[in-house]
């Protein structure tokens, strides 16, 4: 028998609708890039992107466990001496998108086909998106 092993061109990549209301950052975001690599198909091919499109709504109303808003950081390198940081409170407050995109952007493999793969990421911070012409179907992730 020989290993099936998909090519570029023959995955049909399919859209899906998440509500991030109420959802935990972490655990959203692992459900999110596993669907974004492929690893939920039967035809998971590591050198190949076999995922799907995930567009995601209400990124403002997701949460963290614990103390997390207070305590924790998001850190980058200027170009200047020192670093700067801010946290996730604060984040969520300027950009409440990019509290999840770094999340998933984290997980997903750090190479080209990751940053294609990050590319079918689409996040809203309200209940609205211009991918209705997609008809995305409503994906049900356990532990909502």
């Amino acid at each position: 028998m020989k290993t099936y092993m998909a090519k570029p061109g023959e995955v049909k990549q399919e859209w899906h609708l998440v509500d991030a209301t109420d959802r935990v950052v972490g655990r959203l975001s692992t459900e999110i890039a596993t669907i974004l690599m492929g690893k939920h198909r039967p035809t998971y091919t590591p050198h190949v992107d076999t995922g799907d499109h995930v567009v995601v709504v209400n990124c403002e109303k997701v949460r963290f466990t614990g103390k997390k808003w207070e305590q924790k950081k998001y850190t980058w390198y200027t170009g200047y001496p020192g670093q700067r940081s801010m946290t996730a409170e604060v984040k969520r407050e300027r950009q409440p998108e990019r509290v999840l995109y770094e999340a998933v952007r984290r997980m997903l493999p750090k190479n080209k086909i990751g940053k294609k793969m990050l590319l079918k990421l689409k996040l809203y911070a309200g209940p609205d998106h211009p991918h209705q012409a997609q008809q995305p179907a409503e994906l049900v992730i356990a532990g909502a």
